[in-house]
């Protein structure tokens, strides 16, 4: 799988597509990247078609979905613009939903997948008890929708940024430890021979 799926809702997902805002990767860098995008997530159709147009509409929807989840992070006005490109994505149609012996079956072309992202996103961001967060690693600027209990989430999430974080502050802790060691420990010199402090070959 290349893609990941933390943030806790698909718009938000959507918007992680960019690996990250200060030094932007975009991981939908073609039509069949962002076909395949789809396919991953759990809550849209399992197969669509990217146009030229439809792939533009995808990106300039998920640019505006940021724009306004920062806007709602910083407690501001939303930017009218971006609130016009979710609202209108939102009023197109939306995939059908049919019950089967195998579970839920989603059907429908981008257009109704990006509708249903754009619902998404209206819907967490209209939450007022909604937390969104970005993540505290540094150098990942991932959304994420945070439900854990007291909204202490740190992380967009644990398998990638929580433990790249956790093995860094091991990794400083070992570090620290070696260079805090203590100054009449004897080290060792070439072919193993103990050294003093003063680094000079014991007798």
């Amino acid at each position: 799988m290349r893609f990941a799926f933390v943030s806790g809702n698909p718009a938000l997902d959507l918007v992680g597509t960019v690996g990250s805002r200060d030094k932007p990767v975009d991981l939908l860098a073609a039509p069949a990247d962002l076909e395949q995008w789809v396919l991953e997530c759990d809550e849209l159709p399992d197969k669509v078609t990217a146009d030229a147009a439809t792939f533009t509409s995808a990106l300039r929807l998920r640019e505006a979905i940021y724009q306004l989840a920062l806007d709602r992070m910083r407690d501001r006005p939303y930017a009218p613009a971006s609130l016009d490109i979710v609202n209108a994505a939102a009023a197109g149609p939306v995939p059908t939903v049919e019950l089967s012996d195998a579970g839920l079956l989603l059907s429908g072309d981008l257009r109704s997948a990006l509708a249903h992202l754009a619902r998404s996103a209206i819907a967490v961001l209209a939450d007022r008890h909604a937390c969104l967060k970005e993540c505290g690693r540094p150098g990942c600027t991932r959304l994420y929708l945070d439900r854990s209990r007291g909204a202490r989430r740190t992380w967009c999430g644990m398998e990638g940024c929580g433990n790249r974080v956790k093995a860094a502050a091991y990794r400083a802790r070992r570090q620290a430890a070696a260079q805090g060691r203590d100054p009449g420990t004897a080290t060792r010199g070439p072919g193993g021979v103990s050294l003093p402090p003063n680094g000079r070959e014991l007798p």
